[in-house]
């Protein structure tokens, strides 16, 4: 595989979601990375969590991270339909940098999850 951008986004889900429909949206999104050609690194469910202030009346929200890989003009379209849903709260796209090789990065992600677990397991 060749080189691409790497980006982190971050989005919001409205907290009055049942699992099902939340687990649907974090679907929609990933897919639509994927289908622009985008590899996904890491999906990180940080699940429900307080808000620093009220955002459309409410004050927590499903927290979602996810890490991808992807051409320059994917993070649009993931704009364009993070606006366009009103499951979605609020979000940002940051890209992290230029030229990645995605299966490098995935790989690493591997070994940071099985040390972070090694991590946890050798503190008891």
């Amino acid at each position: 595989m060749g080189y691409m951008r790497y980006y982190e986004t971050l989005y919001l889900i409205r907290p009055d979601l049942d699992p099902e429909a939340y687990k649907e949206v974090i679907q929609k999104y990933n897919k639509i990375i994927e289908d622009n050609g985008g590899v996904i690194v890491k999906v990180d469910e940080w699940g429900k969590r307080n808000l620093a202030y009220e955002v459309g009346k409410f004050k927590d929200g499903f927290y979602v991270l996810v890490r991808f890989c992807g051409n320059a003009d994917l993070p649009e379209k993931l704009q364009r339909d993070f606006r366009i849903d009103e499951r979605v709260l609020k979000f940002i796209v940051v890209k992290l940098k230029d030229k990645v090789n995605p299966d490098e990065l995935i790989k690493e992600e591997g070994t940071n999850e099985r040390k972070e677990v090694e991590a946890k397991n050798g503190s008891k």
